[in-house]
């Protein structure tokens, strides 16, 4: 009698040490597959994130162009700067930096004048207008939608167009017959195109 109420409380011990022991493979295959997934869901989405965030940068510093441009007409009249283009300049050369919106005297470029005297004379050591990347943005100032080259809005070139008597019709630019009209247009990095008139 003594031996079987030994082995009833042995196996009873047994049963529960069973309950209370370590996690089974199965669910240590399940546990790191959870969290292998997760980790792939975050590594997916954080390009995207940063894509994101960069963009939101761009259109603050559009913005602020918007509102140079808009101080550029009540300093002048309200006449828009004449066209002009100058490139983009790659993070690889930042020497050129400080001579890439150089307002010359003679045969001035009015796309290097406004950034020059305008976008960056809050602070004349350096560039404020430069994409998040690194890139100094380019600026390209055309009379009228039907001026825009073909690639405007398709590719992500860090070229921002500024289109003169003319207005945003969604992502798009329609041509306005008011003078005093423009938009600031620039393909973003993640999706879409970023357009602003001078009308909000």
């Amino acid at each position: 009698m003594a031996t079987s109420r030994k082995s009833v409380k042995s196996a009873r011990r047994m049963k529960n040490a069973s309950e209370l022991g370590g996690f089974t493979i199965i669910e240590v295959v399940l546990v790191l597959a959870i969290a292998g997934l997760i980790f792939l869901m975050v590594f997916l989405a954080l390009p995207a994130l940063q894509r994101s965030q960069r963009d939101t940068q761009r259109r603050s510093a559009l913005g602020g162009l918007t509102t140079h441009i808009t101080d550029y007409q009540t300093n002048n009249n309200g006449k828009l700067p004449a066209e002009g283009k100058v490139d983009p300049v790659d993070d690889g050369a930042e020497a050129a930096y400080p001579g890439v919106w150089e307002c010359k005297r003679t045969n001035p470029n009015a796309a290097a004048c406004l950034i020059s005297n305008y976008v960056n004379s809050v602070n004349a050591t350096e560039n404020e207008f430069i994409d998040p990347d690194g890139w100094a943005y380019g600026l390209t100032i055309v009379n009228g939608a039907k001026n825009l080259p073909n690639s405007a809005g398709r590719d992500f070139d860090h070229m921002v167009y500024v289109v003169k008597k003319a207005q945003c019709d969604g992502e798009t630019v329609v041509d306005s017959s008011n003078a005093r009209d423009f938009v600031v247009m620039y393909k973003l990095e993640g999706s879409g195109t970023y357009c602003q008139d001078n009308h909000g």
